[in-house]
Formats: structure tokens, sequence, C-alpha cells
């Protein structure tokens, strides 16, 4: 069944519904196969929910739930009023991008706060985003390895 609205785009509503279904899948690092598999559905199926396109029935919610190992529930967080999700608040969206959820458990995996910045300093850069630069205007992640190189200059 198709959930397009009257401007033919999926309801907003639709598309956290799969949203939350793809963050809990990638999260226990299940394809979409594989979830289709253990529901009777075909991959493309799968897709077509995640991305709002199709509309989850409840006894397909509640086979999704139990393959993904939650409740209804967690699948539902934050629509059960029935309040579209906030604008302004994308962190859903952000980890629903390919490869957010391996890239912040890696993230999490370094434990030097040096590191973390020089991460976070290399991601901003490949995104060609402005950089928040302290200290004079010199990148503190970049800062330890220029005094390492001069300190190797000066012993030569």
């Amino acid at each position: 069944m198709t959930t397009l609205r009257g401007d033919g785009t999926p309801h907003p509503l639709d598309i956290s519904l799969g949203r939350n279904i793809r963050l809990r899948r990638k999260s226990l690092g299940m394809s979409q196969s594989a979830l289709g598999e253990a529901v009777g559905l075909t991959f493309q199926q799968v897709q077509k929910y995640e991305r709002g396109k199709n509309r989850v029935s409840f006894s397909k919610l509640a086979g999704i739930a139990t393959a993904l190992q939650c409740r209804i529930s967690d699948l539902i967080e934050g629509l059960e009023d029935g309040a579209e999700t906030d604008p302004g608040d994308n962190r859903a969206a952000l980890l629903g991008e390919t490869g957010a959820l391996e890239l912040l458990q890696t993230y999490a995996s370094v434990k030097s706060p040096r590191l973390r910045r020089a991460i976070i300093s290399l991601a901003k850069g490949l995104s060609d985003q402005p950089e928040e630069i302290e200290d004079g205007g010199e990148d503190p992640a970049l800062r330890p390895r220029r005094e390492a190189r001069t300190r190797w200059r000066r012993r030569t």
C-alpha cells in the first residue's frame, strides 16, 4: 500500500517509522535481506518500508519487531502521540545515513580526546564545512603533530 500524500510524498510518520526500523536493523548488523527473510518479505519491500514509500501493517510491524529483537514500542518511539518528528532534531536522520552508525561506533571506540578531535577535523575537512578553530587560528587537533615535527627537525 502506498503512503503518498496529496503532494506525492510519503507521510512523515511513515518515514520516521522506517528510519527507526533501519536504525535498529543496522545496530544489529542485519541486512535488509535477512530481515525480509525473517518476516516473509523481499529486501525490496524492506527498503520501501525503511524509506516510508510503503506503509507497514501492524502485523508486519509485530513481525519486524520480533525479528529485530525489540518491542513494537521501541520502533514507534517518538511517534506514540501521533506527532510528527521535530524538523529541528535531525539526529535520527543523520544516523540513518549510510555508514553513519559504523562511523559513530568506531569513533566511540577511540579513547584519546586528541585523536577524536583529529577525526572530527578530518570529517569536517572532507565535507567542506567551515571548521570552528580555537587559539588564534590554529586547529588544536593538528598542533601536537606540528610540535613533534618541529622537535624532530631540531635534533638533526
